[in-house]
């Protein structure tokens, strides 16, 4: 009986320690919630957020089994991003993902100063304020910048009058709303004396100025296009390679999306690299680290990439040695 008695105490005992390791496992098996946002569209640019969530897999974390995300997009209207990153505040998110640019992790950092931010392709963090050093970042937001040095411009430059020789003046197209612009104005300056290239400045801060910009081109008699890398300009590439495309202008942009969409010619960081790398962060924080601690990493991948039909319809030979370069050729 004495035996039967000692049994019974012990299964009690495991009873009753059994409760709050039953809560406790079920409190450290809470799925974490991660705030998605993003500047355009869900349909803009899948791949980038395929290859988002892939690394995600890749590391433990399966959308809809371990982890949950809720998705926030602009479509484009960057006034909008302040109170969406409201909305992922108010849903209590364990981190947010600032896909991509300044202005979207910018509205993310005002709107929190306490849940994790991961920025992606931000070309400034630290001259914008969002965060203290690469090294350190400190604060709530860490990530990866797309920033690789106002060289990346002057090489865009150099791209565009070694696949037009010909050309003289050339026009660039900059947002006075993005502070990043004028560095890369100043270092442009620089490589068009050593071509030999005169710059026609020209500003557009949204969708509605593109037509006014282009007439000025056209008065300007300039050979060929230069569009800084931006938010508002990579959200309307379309029409941007269409005006560039009316009006017989070869183009160079600094990301493939613009290419795709019917520019000439891209060379600058892969966002799809970027996308990747910001997923390891997010696995970083999720599991202990703080975004303070973590160095933000700057774009170590880069690609040339060149449209052939829209060099085809411009009546212009691609260069050899340029082809030879590319990473891709659209056909």
């Amino acid at each position: 009986m004495m035996i039967r008695g000692v049994a019974l105490g012990a299964v009690l005992a495991v009873s009753l320690l059994a409760a709050p390791l039953a809560a406790d496992a079920q409190q450290a098996g809470k799925v974490p919630r991660i705030g998605f946002l993003g500047v355009t569209s869900p349909s803009d640019r899948p791949p980038l957020l395929d290859a988002f969530r892939q690394r995600l897999r890749e590391l433990g974390w399966v959308e809809g089994q371990n982890i949950v995300i809720d998705y926030r997009y602009a479509e484009g209207r960057v006034g909008r991003l302040p109170d969406l990153a409201a909305e992922l505040v108010r849903l209590k998110v364990d981190l947010i993902v600032a896909s991509a640019g300044t202005q979207v992790a910018t509205a993310a950092k005002n709107a929190t100063e306490t849940i994790p931010i991961v920025m992606i392709a931000v070309r400034d963090p630290v001259g914008t304020g969002l965060i203290a050093s690469l090294a350190r970042p400190g604060g709530n937001v860490t990530g990866v910048s797309g920033y690789a040095g106002l060289e990346t411009v002057a090489k865009q430059l150099e791209l565009l009058k070694e696949t037009v020789p010909k050309i003289r003046r050339v026009a660039i197209l900059s947002n006075p709303a993005n502070a990043y612009h004028q560095l890369a104005i100043r270092e442009v300056n620089v490589a068009a004396r050593s071509l030999g290239v005169q710059l026609q400045l020209l500003e557009a801060r949204g969708p509605n100025e593109f037509d006014g910009a282009f007439a000025a081109m056209a008065k300007e008699r300039v050979g060929a296009l230069l569009v800084l890398s931006d938010v508002i300009f990579n959200s309307h590439r379309t029409r941007l390679a269409d005006l560039a495309a009316r009006s017989r202008l070869p183009a160079a942009y600094g990301n493939r999306e613009s290419v795709e969409g019917g520019g000439l010619i891209s060379y600058g960081p892969s966002f799809l690299d970027l996308h990747r790398r910001a997923a390891a962060y997010v696995d970083k924080i999720l599991k202990g680290a703080k975004p303070a601690e973590l160095p933000v990493e700057q774009p170590t991948k880069f690609e040339l990439v060149i449209n052939l039909k829209t060099a085809r319809a411009l009546g212009l030979t691609i260069p050899l040695s340029l082809l030879r370069q590319a990473d891709e050729l659209i056909q």
